[in-house]
């Protein structure tokens, strides 16, 4: 007998000699079966640590002077693209109106002729205005309006857009440019009136800066009246249309930042409100008052998407947005993305005053006066989403649950073998007997 070892006694495996060991075919079977539920578990186990999940955490946002993007795709069917403006407004005073990058003017022909696509140019009533037929003397005047800013040939108006610059750089009314030299010349009226029966599509995206502020649509060149933002109504209210414009419009896609890619969407565990997080898709009113205004408030909260192991690839929005082009900004690495979701209440109103005793509101009392049009105000929430994708347990996880698995197994196993041995054992005492 070898000499035993200091750890002898310290063996909390005792063991027993071969022949006081039975092997019964009970055992045999409960064996296989242990077997083959091991392997079963440990295969979920392993699948379970492959899994990743996504985390959403909420925290306040403290990103300062961010840029954000805003994409839309609004139909209006009832009023022409020379007739409609957008204009872009924030509260740190940066005001863009007019034509802004990226974002186009779909023609449309009338619903009763399906509403065909007829032309797409940028969101600009002349974009590129040849003039090369001018005297490179000629200075067109301006009609009593000094000359505006953006003006080619500065102190004077050499085209019809320049014109209509310098009448709303002094809040006058243009109308459609009777007895203007240069509207004359590029039949600006003649041109509004045959489009007078079509409809508009905006499409696009534009870039703001990331503070409250609106954006809205409305007929007519815009201009500032002291403190006030106004437009000239005087084409649209004036319109020799039946039934004249008005701002019936379905709004197809509006969304702020990137847009999520399906696979992404559909993780368990995301944080977003439906399918793509934008609440007015497929949105539509419709209405047969010229002068009627739609309001849509806004609420922006900033989401942002981090992949497996994006905190050690780089940061998200590290290039200057003036490098990046519209629909990319918010893109960054491994596949990582900052975008938004939001929500939004709506409200409408008659500008010539009165209630909402149609819709059962005779209590809802509407101000008279304002701008016919479509208007977005959104604001940013202080709070910020962040959606983190992460494995479903750690390493050490999966092996504590493998020998979890292993030895529950074979507790039960042993627990279930020796029931049957002892069953068997007590039938054959009773059929001896």
């Amino acid at each position: 007998m070898p000499p035993k070892s200091r750890f002898t006694r310290l063996d909390a495996f005792t063991k027993t000699v071969e022949d006081a060991r039975i092997r019964t075919t009970s055992g045999g079977v409960v064996t296989i079966a242990s077997l083959l539920v091991i392997l079963f578990l440990v295969w979920g186990e392993w699948s379970d640590y492959r899994r990743v999940v996504v985390r959403p955490e909420l925290v306040v946002d403290k990103g300062r002077g961010e840029k954000m993007e805003i994409h839309m795709n609004i139909t209006f069917p009832r009023i022409p693209c020379e007739l409609l403006t957008l204009d872009v407004m924030d509260v740190s005073g940066e005001v863009q109106s007019g034509v802004m990058h990226g974002v186009k003017k779909v023609r449309l022909a009338n619903e009763r002729e399906g509403g065909r696509v007829l032309e797409i140019k940028d969101l600009e009533l002349h974009p590129d205005e040849d003039n090369t037929h001018l005297d490179p003397d000629y200075c067109g005047g301006c009609y009593g309006a000094p000359a505006p800013s953006t003006a080619k040939k500065t102190g004077c108006c050499n085209t019809c857009d320049e014109v209509r610059d310098a009448y709303a750089g002094v809040s006058w009314s243009f109308g459609r440019g009777e007895n203007v030299e240069q509207c004359e010349r590029e039949h600006y009226s003649e041109h509004l009136d045959a489009q007078r029966q079509e409809g508009c599509r905006i499409e696009g995206g534009i870039r703001v800066n990331k503070v409250i502020g609106n954006f809205h649509f409305a007929p007519g060149k815009s201009f500032s009246n002291g403190n006030m933002h106004v437009h000239d109504l005087e084409n649209y209210f004036n319109s020799p249309v039946e039934g004249g414009h008005t701002f019936t419009h379905k709004i197809h896609e509006l969304r702020f930042g990137p847009e999520l890619p399906d696979a992404v969407v559909k993780r368990r565990g995301w944080a977003w409100s439906n399918h793509h997080g934008n609440p007015l898709d497929g949105h539509e009113q419709s209405t047969t008052e010229k002068a009627y205004n739609y309001m849509y408030f806004v609420k922006v909260v900033s989401t942002a998407y981090l992949p497996l192991g994006w905190d050690t690839r780089g940061k998200l929005l590290d290039v200057p947005h003036e490098l990046v082009e519209i629909g990319s900004y918010g893109k960054g690495e491994a596949g990582s993305i900052e975008t938004h979701q939001y929500s939004v209440t709506s409200h409408k109103r008659s500008l010539t005053g009165g209630t909402d005793a149609n819709e059962g509101h005779k209590e809802r009392l509407h101000a008279r006066g304002g701008i016919p049009g479509v208007f977005f105000s959104y604001d940013i929430s202080p709070m910020k989403v962040i959606n983190r994708e992460a494995r479903a347990k750690s390493f050490t996880g999966f092996l504590v649950g493998v020998c979890a698995v292993i030895g529950g197994t074979l507790t039960v196993a042993a627990a279930v073998d020796r029931a049957l041995y002892e069953g068997v054992q007590k039938v054959r005492k009773i059929h001896s007997s």
